[in-house]
């Protein structure tokens, strides 16, 4: 709960609401509240400090539909923020660092646990019995992109995940959710008619979908 992470102040309850509202804003239809409560439920199972519970408050604060983009005004906004909370500027930094991770989850440097949790439990969906619920959502906010721009985009990031040897990096999200995420990716890459070997023509800009 936000309660459990900041000081209990006007100032801080101001900034959960400002969240919330942006977490349920129209437009979404998988970056919304639920996703928001998904990850958090997620780092529950991983275990997280404040800092990446924090991160996942304010990893999709900012959602526009522009990958990269989101997340570097998510990450300012959290800078913005926090300070009012009562958080000092090392743990703002943290937070900050921890959403610009989000825009390439594959950046995640080996023994920053903070990074690999965040990156983990934003990534349990793809294990998730509802993936194609999910992949549904994830069209629906991409709806201005045209059909064969979006496959050929939505296909460059499945390809990418699928690529990495290890796509959860803490051992319990490792564990619990690798085989089904592949499974459920690689499903996927079947129904946009593409194969998971080969890079294909490059996307137009913009057009890549993001992986969560």
């Amino acid at each position: 709960m936000w309660s459990e992470l900041t000081a209990d102040t006007p100032a801080a309850r101001a900034v959960e609401a400002e969240l919330l509202a942006r977490w349920a804003e129209p437009h979404r239809r998988y970056h919304d509240r639920a996703h928001l409560r998904a990850v958090l439920e997620a780092l529950d199972e991983l275990g997280a400090t404040r800092e990446v519970r924090l991160a996942a408050w304010f990893h999709d604060a900012v959602y526009e539909g522009r990958p990269g983009w989101d997340e570097e005004r998510s990450a300012q906004l959290a800078q913005a923020l926090l300070p009012r909370c009562g958080l000092g500027p090392e743990s703002v930094a943290e937070v900050a660092r921890l959403v610009r991770l989000t825009a390439a989850h594959d950046q995640v440097r080996p023994g920053d646990r903070n990074g690999e949790a965040l990156c983990d439990a934003d990534l349990a969906i793809l294990a998730s019995p509802a993936y194609d619920a999910y992949a549904s959502a994830i069209r629906q906010e991409y709806a201005h992109v045209p059909d064969e721009a979006f496959r050929q985009g939505r296909a460059a990031v499945l390809r990418r995940l699928l690529a990495v040897p290890r796509l959860y990096r803490t051992e319990t999200g490792h564990e619990r959710w690798e085989r089904a995420a592949r499974a459920n990716m690689t499903a996927e890459l079947t129904r946009l008619g593409e194969a998971c070997a080969g890079a294909g023509p490059r996307p137009p800009d913009g057009a890549a979908a993001p992986a969560s």
